[in-house]
């Protein structure tokens, strides 16, 4: 009679201590054009884009999959085609759509700034608050609701000729707000070279307030003319009598002041209180002439 000392193996559980065998492996499996075990080309992302990148795909060529389109290889590398103004190899423009061979090195250039735009008519996501009332404060026609979902903030870009400002990187991946996709026409010969057209949305640049200021104006470039809108709703503010708005005012303001500005949509009262100075300042920080109001 044959008897068993252990347990048997195979066929199941791993292999015991000792016994020198290794479980074998399959092949490594990828996951995503960026995965460096198939990586195949290269984009040489601009110096001013490379914000965008992962950190440690800041100081070098980026390693992508040959054979897949420039617009999945480009935003699956962190940099969305909002932000792209061309794609270059070998010095020569080339399209979105083209599938770069083994070895290929793309060139990704940043949009021409100032960018074009329809008009100089922006909405903001939820997370931009502080920057949608200072852009107010500068004259810009800016619509922002706290509320609105990414959906929402697409269709008002795009139904109202609006520039999306942003800081969420998927947002922008959105094709319907590429640049480029407005500079290719449906009678256009294939392979038309990529071309940043009149932006439909941005990437703010900065953590504070100031710094996405700047990166806006330096952008876009837009004409300003500071205290003329409502900074709570952003509707163009019109002036007032201190007989038509003393009802809402209190005693030491009406006593105080005799020129006002008020918003006829939401109501709000503006007047050159005693923060007047500090508003002034920000204007001029931000590179606009100071006007007579609060």
């Amino acid at each position: 009679m044959r008897t068993t000392t252990g347990p048997r193996w195979p066929p199941t559980g791993p292999p015991p201590p000792g016994t020198g065998r290794r479980a074998s492996r399959g092949p490594a499996r990828s996951s995503g054009p960026l995965a460096e075990e198939r990586a195949g080309a290269l984009l040489d992302v601009a110096p001013a884009l490379r914000y965008l990148l992962p950190p440690r795909r800041r100081s070098g060529p980026v390693p992508v999959e040959a054979g897949v389109p420039l617009r999945h290889l480009v935003p699956a590398a962190g940099v969305p085609l909002t932000e792209v103004g061309g794609l270059a190899v070998a010095g020569r423009p080339v399209a979105a759509d083209l599938r770069p061979a083994p070895g290929t090195v793309v060139a990704v250039l940043p949009v021409p700034r100032p960018q074009p735009v329809v008009a100089f008519r922006f909405v903001l996501d939820v997370h931009l608050g502080r920057l949608a009332r200072r852009l107010r404060l500068l004259g810009l026609d800016v619509a922002y609701r706290n509320d609105a979902d990414d959906d929402a903030l697409v269709a008002q870009a795009l139904g109202e000729g609006r520039v999306l400002l942003t800081q969420d990187r998927g947002l922008l991946r959105r094709r319907a707000l590429a640049p480029g996709e407005a500079a290719t026409q449906p009678d256009d010969p294939p392979g038309q070279p990529w071309q940043a057209g009149p932006a439909r949305a941005a990437h703010v640049a900065g953590a504070r307030v100031e710094d996405q200021v700047r990166d806006v104006l330096d952008r876009f470039a837009p004409p300003l003319a500071p205290f003329t809108r409502c900074v709570v709703c952003g509707a163009r503010l019109v002036p007032a009598t201190a007989a038509e708005v003393a009802p809402l005012l209190q005693p030491g303001t009406r006593r105080t002041y005799t020129e006002f500005m008020r918003c006829p949509a939401c109501g709000q009262v503006y007047w050159r209180g005693a923060h007047a100075a500090r508003l002034v300042e920000l204007v001029r920080d931000a590179g606009g002439a100071p006007g007579p109001r609060r």
